[in-house]
């Protein structure tokens, strides 16, 4: 997160002790640290106009390809260096525009790679601007004045985070968190708002992420408040986590289950109560645990337990 702030730091004001501090961490010992690095680096457009073309031992932090900014990451991904030309790119994605605007949008966007457990933004927080999820999984939470912490969601690639928020101007009304290494895109609140009124694209698009998002959060309240007992809405969440199969006798496994309090965590509920009720599923005969996979024995039973 420091050289992620150092890197809006320079792109932004043009502070030089903060360039200096990315380059830095690019020559250190350390693979993960010195491969961020050279990620923030090789994105920076204060580099690409010619910051350090006077330095030949600054060039391989150009934009251009080198083998250091084509490589994989120590978390496995290929890094981004622009959005035009990402191949992560899709039609149903925040950022799945026309070229045009795919540009506009590329000249405001500050690309990252971030560990598991990283945090975006924190509920409360003033609205910064949003992260759009290249790749990977960012879990949406909320908690109680007592502690209590409910998982709203588990965003997918694709989806902007913080979108409602940086519109609107309020607070952050969640707190996101990388459940798996990730690629994310940031856009400022100033840069997105000018982006909304200069290009008609982004605002129609960012009104359907809302509707969705909206719609989601109304089936969500009905299942968690008004429909299901805890067994129901436990059986509904481990439906939601196994696609449809064609032949009910077909087992289905969840090859990387939630622990028992993540699952707590997306009902409302308490981790021991999940950890009786799956053993209630198991003597039941809905479900098989193997190790770290539980195994979906009886389909239609369990979606007869979630209505």
């Amino acid at each position: 997160m420091y050289l992620l702030a150092c890197h809006v730091e320079w792109e932004r004001r043009a502070d030089a002790s903060s360039a200096w501090e990315l380059v830095s961490a690019a020559r250190s010992c350390h693979e993960g640290t010195r491969a961020y690095a050279l990620s923030l680096l090789a994105h920076s457009r204060r580099i690409e106009a010619g910051f350090y073309e006077s330095s030949s031992a600054e060039d391989r932090y150009q934009r251009s390809p080198t083998p250091e900014a084509s490589m994989k990451t120590p978390y496995g991904l290929d890094i981004i260096e622009s959005c035009v030309s990402c191949k992560l790119n899709h039609s149903h994605f925040f950022c799945g525009f026309s070229p045009a605007v795919l540009r506009s949008q590329d000249v405001a966007s500050h690309h990252s790679i971030l560990p598991s457990g990283a945090i975006l933004f924190v509920e409360g927080q003033a609205p910064r601007g949003i992260s759009i999820l290249c790749s990977g999984k960012v879990k949406l939470s909320t908690t109680s004045k007592e502690g209590k912490v409910l998982i709203l969601k588990q965003a997918e690639a694709g989806e902007a985070l913080g979108l409602s928020a940086a519109i609107s101007g309020t607070n952050y009304e969640m707190t996101a968190e990388t459940a798996t290494p990730c690629q994310l895109n940031f856009i400022s609140r100033t840069d997105l708002m000018n982006l909304l009124q200069s290009e008609s694209e982004v605002g129609v698009r960012a009104a359907q992420w809302l509707s969705r998002d909206f719609q989601g959060a109304y089936r969500d309240i009905h299942d968690l408040v008004l429909a299901r007992s805890s067994a129901g809405k436990l059986a509904r969440l481990l439906l939601t986590c196994a696609p449809g199969v064609e032949q009910e006798s077909l087992e289905f496994r969840l090859r990387s289950p939630m622990t028992h309090e993540e699952m707590a965590q997306r009902i409302g509920s308490s981790r021991e109560t999940v950890t009786r009720l799956l053993r209630d599923l198991k003597k039941r005969r809905l479900i098989r645990l193997e190790g770290a996979t539980l195994v979906i024995r009886d389909r239609p039973a369990l979606e007869a337990l979630a209505v």
